[in-house]
């Protein structure tokens, strides 16, 4: 098996000095990168000068002496991005802005600068190497219309593999989608997965397309039912890819292997820790995301916490490379709600259940409480035909779920589930996909039907 090209890419980025690759060489020029990194924030960020003023990299004797540092949250960007800057607003050549889903407040503001950019693009390059080769036509359905945005960039990076990136957008109408992917013979997609798994479930209408060979799965949590509805629709590979804006977009991505993500490492430094304590958690073991750029020049992000849930792999690739393996992100820290004593439901729980039934192409998932019982809702969006025939499936699915069952049994749970016929524009967002607690707000319990559906609704 061929190993993943983003070794020899780290290599001819590291401080090997031509020498060959191996985990000490890696590290060793991480570190070097990571007092380069703490000198130049302390130095130039009023956020990093106060925030370690008692702490420098002096206090480090190697990587693991980065627990002494303290944590980056979400919140510190909220408050205030301007003072995470270490160059001149001058200088900052892409500024972008995240409205949170769930949060209230100031979004969050990231900055780059052009070679905080050209970072990810040579890092696009690299890694859609791993599947796409000179010649191929890939449908970026990522945000790209603007300059330095992540569609963007992977097209550039697609340039310099001298494959032909088009710039497409998320989807908004499916059939619209199908209809570019045949008029421009796209053999490889790269695309939010549940609107790709839309375009799977229409595809039997799509005329004069060929089935993708490759699909690239990207900025939310992937669900492994919509891969194997991926696989079995269309015959394709898929590849899963791990990364966000904080991480300047690129973060990991899967080989051919399909191990998990090898990560990015010449840029950033990455680290699991237990969520409750903030202590590293032994090898192998699931923890929280958190991550340090180590070549960033805008906005350089010190022990940055993503909420992400995942682990290293300790077993080695068998692609044979020395780059460290994340599994495939699991979830989010605070992403599942409570049933009482049966146990927690995420949303992971959801998506296994019901992705896996023909004809569903997303689902809306909101707890309430109505005299002291839990009432679960779940909208799922069929393309369907008979959507009847679909009605029953998706319920007996979602109690089958053990901890839905277990709370069912006890009566501390009520489950209503409504499928509606969905036409071919797709009813989601690009925001993180989550189960919606409402027990302990004021906010409406009810779900209100997308624009996009029919009135067609059939309710269990």
């Amino acid at each position: 098996m061929k190993i993943t090209p983003l070794e020899r890419w780290i290599r001819e980025h590291s401080c090997a000095n031509g020498a060959g690759l191996s985990r000490e060489r890696i590290e060793a020029c991480q570190f070097e990168r990571l007092l380069e990194t703490i000198e130049w924030a302390k130095t130039r960020s009023p956020f990093y000068r106060q925030r370690l003023k008692n702490i420098s990299g002096r206090d480090l004797g190697c990587l693991k002496d980065i627990t002494r540092f303290p944590f980056t949250a979400a919140e510190h960007i909220r408050r205030q991005p301007l003072r995470f800057l270490c160059v001149s607003q001058s200088e900052v050549s892409r500024v972008v802005t995240l409205k949170t889903s769930g949060t209230t407040g100031d979004p969050k503001r990231i900055f780059f600068t052009d070679d905080d950019q050209e970072r990810t693009i040579d890092f696009f390059h690299h890694g859609m190497s791993t599947f796409v080769a000179p010649g191929d036509r890939i449908l970026i359905l990522l945000p790209g219309a603007v300059p330095g945005s992540v569609g963007d960039l992977l097209a550039r990076g697609l340039y310099r593999l001298r494959a032909v990136g088009i710039a497409h957008g998320p989807v908004k109408d499916v059939r619209n989608t199908l209809h570019v992917m045949a008029r421009e013979k796209v053999n490889t997609l790269v695309g939010i997965p549940v609107q790709v798994l839309a375009l799977a479930r229409m595809w039997p209408e799509a005329t004069g397309a060929e089935p993708p060979r490759n699909v690239l799965l990207s900025t939310d949590y992937v669900p492994g039912a919509i891969v194997r509805e991926l696989r079995r629709i269309w015959g394709c590979e898929v590849f899963t890819h791990y990364g966000m804006t904080e991480m300047g977009y690129g973060g990991g991505v899967e080989c051919r292997a399909h191990f998990g993500y090898h990560m990015r490492e010449a840029d950033l430094l990455f680290e699991i820790i237990d969520p409750a304590t903030g202590n590293p958690v032994e090898e192998g073991k699931s923890g929280e995301v958190v991550f340090t750029t180590l070549t960033r020049r805008g906005m350089p992000l010190i022990r940055y916490r993503t909420g992400d849930i995942s682990r290293f792999i300790p077993e080695k690739c068998p692609c044979g490379t020395m780059l460290k393996s994340m599994e495939r992100v699991q979830g989010r820290i605070g992403g599942s709600v409570e049933l009482g004593t049966a146990g927690d439901l995420g949303i992971a729980d959801l998506d296994e259940a019901l992705f896996q039934l023909p004809g569903i192409v997303d689902f809306r998932a909101v707890l309430t409480r109505e005299k002291e019982k839990d009432r679960l809702h779940i909208e799922i969006h069929s393309m369907e035909t008979d959507i009847e025939q679909l009605a029953g499936p998706a319920r007996s699915a979602v109690d089958a779920i053990p901890v839905v069952r277990a709370a069912c049994e006890t009566q501390a749970l009520f489950v209503s589930v409504d499928v509606l016929k969905q036409g071919s524009v797709v009813p989601g967002s690009t925001d993180k996909r989550r189960i919606v607690d409402h027990r302990c707000s004021n906010e409406s319990h009810l779900i209100d039907g997308s624009a996009a559906a029919t009135s067609e609704r059939i309710h269990t």
